[in-house]
């Protein structure tokens, strides 16, 4: 076997490339594409166009000194109150939503807060610029949990479990019918098994990325011509969040669907190496679907690598998140994503030559001692 010699990044480029060409070339990439654009429009149009028949404005008491606060706002209805107490008074009465008024106390991050019943009011913080302190009056009573909140969340988790499903799934196979048709010795022959991975999850990642962000525009394209600007406004912030976060969740997965298929010489096999990993890819979707009204559940998940890449989006999107928060969930994912890349890259250079029964995991991080 002749050692690799060219240059590692143009090399890892000529791999990608070769796997972007592939799928895209082929009539069933194309067709899935255009049908998944088409739903996402069609949904987002006929949403919300049943929204504009039923959706009133959320009522918001006021006081003289709140009042610039949401003067403006789109889907919120003003009620002056002429003190706090009669504003608070509405809330309880269910006179109105929320309440937002003046905070006494000097150490608070804002001079105002929002009073509401028995839930966040998702209308309201969004409303504001920046979150303010939200006082619930009844806290944990509230049964209503399948609202807003809960859409957008099966929204995100649904995209990034479908995603990362989908295309994890092609670089798996990819990996495993270059071992069993021998490709692969050829292509290690020309480029190192590191460049061959790199460019593999490169290049799965770039079609993955660039079909989110196709979906992500369509869903925007109907909000705008549905003439939803309010919520696309609430979701702005959140859904470029999610892009980044998807980028660095999908090398994340695609790294270990990549190691995990280069452990089998047949396709038959991967399911019993690809399970624990399909696992930990609807992770994030149950996580935001079952614990989404659990604050500290989704606090939580919002810092761990494997769920952080919806769960912080989404929390985002309820508010109440300092903007500081994404940015260090950020910066955990993105060294998750070094270690497990220099994990898998060591896994899949041990296996991906070898053929034969299933390789054990313990047998491929010992086989490698280059």
């Amino acid at each position: 076997m002749t050692t690799p010699t060219a240059n590692p990044v143009h090399a890892t480029w000529l791999v990608a490339r070769r796997e972007v060409l592939s799928q895209v070339r082929t009539k069933s990439f194309i067709i899935s594409t255009v049908i998944l654009l088409v739903a996402v429009f069609a949904t987002t149009v006929f949403g919300g166009i049943v929204a504009d028949r039923g959706t009133n404005a959320t009522p918001v008491a006021v006081v003289s000194e709140t009042e610039e606060v949401l003067a403006g706002a789109p889907m919120i209805d003003l009620h002056v109150a002429p003190d706090d107490a009669t504003a608070i008074q509405w809330v309880e009465d269910e006179t109105v939503d929320a309440a937002v008024i003046p905070v006494t106390n000097s150490d608070a991050p804002l001079p105002y807060k929002v009073v509401a019943r028995d839930e966040v009011p998702t209308m309201v913080t969004m409303a504001t610029s920046i979150s303010p302190e939200v006082e619930l009056l009844d806290p944990g009573s509230s049964d209503e949990e399948w609202g807003l909140n809960y859409i957008i969340s099966l929204i995100f988790g649904i995209i990034f479990m479908m995603a990362v499903m989908t295309f994890g799934s092609t670089i798996a196979q990819n990996t495993v019918v270059e071992k069993q048709t021998r490709t692969v010795e050829l292509l290690v022959s020309a480029v190192s098994s590191r460049v061959l991975l790199a460019g593999k999850i490169l290049g799965i990642s770039l079609l993955a990325i660039g079909q989110t962000a196709a979906v992500v525009l369509a869903g925007v394209l109907g909000l705008v011509i549905t003439g939803q600007g309010s919520l696309l406004s609430m979701l702005t912030a959140p859904m470029l969040w999610f892009v980044v976060f998807f980028i660095f969740g999908f090398v994340l997965f695609a790294a270990i669907f990549a190691a995990s298929a280069s452990l089998v010489s047949r396709i038959e096999d991967t399911g019993s190496v690809l399970s624990p990993v399909i696992m930990l890819v609807m992770a994030p979707y149950f996580i935001v679907i079952l614990f989404g009204t659990n604050p500290t559940v989704m606090a939580v998940s919002s810092y761990v690598p494997f769920t952080s890449i919806v769960a912080m989006p989404v929390r985002m999107f309820m508010g109440g998140v300092d903007w500081w928060e994404p940015v260090l969930s950020l910066l955990i994912l993105a060294l998750s994503d070094a270690v497990v890349i220099a994990i898998a890259a060591r896994i899949y250079r041990s296996s991906v030559l070898r053929t034969g029964p299933r390789l054990k995991l313990k047998e491929a991080w010992a086989g490698d001692r280059n």
